[in-house]
């Protein structure tokens, strides 16, 4: 596989960076990430992955645009509203890059069907709003051996890790008893933007192989002391999910 003179031209900023070159963005080119959820991470997730190159994006939510999401979903505009997200994603990253290929699914993700997206995709981005599916979607993420890059937001508050099976700490060895959640949280718009672009350059690091990904780590954002911390998380030797491998 190469990349034409477009692309070259396209993605010349990245190529520079060291360690990165052609070689790096070719393995981006071959690789296809499923970006699960398109609200306040999953969108500007969304956004970079496509601009970045990646050469299959996998988007998924069940919602349609309200008024409500625009403050920090930008990939859905004052005039989507009442359009599923993927309908108004897709038109959105298609024009951003049309070298990319971008498959829609308006679909809730559950057991019935976690393990058939993660398993056609080398990367999984927790785009969700909900511990119930990021569980499901790391647990499928360790049996298939997937790389699962994971944030959450609150107010002016984020965090992130990012999960390797068998490198590292799942999400159960972070969190062992699933949080109390109530379905309307407070959210500035740009604190998820910060934590969907942190997840956007794990996932091209764990593409291109530069760097050091997140494992074993929480970084932490406090956007109210515009500070970040960094935490050491270890696996559990017990965890259900991937104590055995």
């Amino acid at each position: 596989m190469e990349l034409n003179e477009k692309e070259l031209l396209r993605y010349d900023r990245q190529i520079r960076i060291s360690g990165f070159g052609v070689e790096g963005q070719i393995k981006l080119k071959k690789s296809s990430v499923l970006v699960a959820g398109l609200g306040g991470l999953g969108s500007p997730a969304a956004l970079y992955l496509a601009a970045a190159g990646v050469g299959k994006l996998v988007l998924v939510d069940r919602e349609k645009v309200e008024l409500s999401n625009l403050n920090r979903q930008i990939l859905h505009w004052t005039d989507d509203v009442g359009k599923t997200k993927v309908e108004s994603a897709l038109e959105k990253l298609k024009r951003l890059n049309p070298e990319v290929e971008i498959v829609g699914l308006v679909d809730e993700i559950g057991e019935g069907n976690v393990y058939n997206l993660v398993k056609e995709v080398d990367v999984v981005v927790d785009g969700m709003d909900n511990f119930k599916t990021r569980f499901l979607l790391n647990e499928a993420c360790v049996r298939l051996r997937k790389t699962f890059v994971h944030a959450a937001v609150y107010g002016l508050e984020g965090r992130l890790t990012t999960i390797i099976p068998g490198r590292g700490p799942c999400l159960k060895c972070l969190l062992p008893m699933e949080p109390n959640e109530t379905k309307t949280f407070p959210v500035l718009g740009p604190t998820p933007a910060v934590m969907a672009s942190l997840q956007a350059i794990e996932v091209v690091k764990v593409i291109v192989g530069i760097g050091e990904p997140l494992v074993g780590k929480l970084l932490v954002f406090d956007g109210e002391r515009m500070e970040f911390m960094q935490v050491s998380v270890n696996r559990l030797k017990n965890c259900p999910v991937c104590g055995s491998i």
